[in-house]
């Protein structure tokens, strides 16, 4: 089995009981421009831990899966070039090959549970892409939710995406989808896509028993937690659809596919509203791991 590089941070975590939250890198390889991507990426680990839990930043260095990353480590992958964009399918062969990658929703469940991390913190998932019925892209982080036991808390599934696809396939895989506080799922950017959630929870503690009991009954796979922006952070919906729909014009006209989409939206979207995407964004990440900081410590009492 490949060996787990703890920091020394989270292996005492691990050692002495404290609760945990694992937090992805491709936020700070793929999701932000410098410099505020190794901000963001120290303000994250902050606010778990000011929650109450440790943070283990989850990324391939030079072949090494590390879970947990110390303050020269974010440095280098945030300084780092050609950084590969790990999900299920590249994940070994990074490993293999003694490459560095950041790793996606799903290489990152992957990564914590292997290391007996129960609770991670994102921005959104991927999820269907529009105009998927003929391109076919779907991100492997809805196949990764039925198999992985692993609690997600993020802004509802990015905004870019085709949504009630989305949220279909999760239905089809068995995954619950759960909105924290309201019943409408939340669109990343805006509080509301307009669809209403599967299912609703109002507390961190009742958050931990769903997935405890989730273990109890031998189901596979793991939970969405779908927690709306702040009020004060978000972009009204029709505003940032009008941003989407000008960014996927655009990306069909330079014929920009793959994985390489959601990289050129996420820009676009920047430019057209003014950097607001960019606070939103940062936003919501922060209040992902505030909440997630406090289901992982809700676990740990049980």
């Amino acid at each position: 089995m490949i060996p787990l590089h703890r920091s020394p941070e989270v292996a005492e975590a691990q050692r002495t009981g404290t609760p945990v939250v694992a937090l992805e890198s491709t936020i700070i390889t793929h999701g932000l421009p410098a410099p505020q991507n190794i901000e963001v990426a120290r303000q994250l680990e902050n606010e778990v831990r000011a929650n109450g839990a440790t943070p283990a930043t989850i990324a391939v260095l030079a072949g090494r899966l590390h879970i947990g990353l110390d303050e020269a480590q974010l440095t280098q992958l945030a300084h780092a070039k050609d950084v590969a964009k790990l999900s299920r399918a590249d994940l070994a062969v990074c490993i293999a090959q003694g490459g560095t990658g950041a790793t996606t929703v799903a290489a990152t469940m992957i990564a914590a549970h292997a290391a007996g991390i129960q609770v991670f913190s994102t921005g959104g998932i991927g999820g269907v892409h529009r105009g998927a019925e003929h391109s076919f892209d779907i991100s492997a982080d809805l196949q990764e939710f039925s198999k992985t036991p692993v609690t997600v808390v993020a802004a509802g599934a990015k905004a870019i995406l085709d949504l009630p696809k989305t949220l279909e396939v999760l239905e089809t895989l068995g995954v619950p989808v759960i909105a924290y506080g309201q019943d409408d799922f939340p669109a990343f950017w805006s509080r509301s896509s307009g669809l209403p959630a599967p299912l609703r929870l109002d507390t961190p503690q009742a958050i931990a028993k769903s997935h405890a009991t989730r273990a109890a009954l031998g189901l596979a796979g793991g939970q969405l937690i779908a927690n709306p922006i702040p009020a004060d952070a978000e972009i009204p919906r029709p505003e940032i659809e009008r941003a989407i729909t000008t960014a996927l014009k655009d990306a069909e006209a330079r014929d920009i596919t793959g994985k390489s989409v959601t990289p050129f939206l996420l820009d676009r979207i920047y430019h057209l509203t003014q950097g607001r995407s960019l606070t939103a964004n940062v936003s919501l990440a922060l209040n992902n791991a505030r909440l997630a900081a406090g289901i992982a410590s809700e676990l740990g009492k049980m």
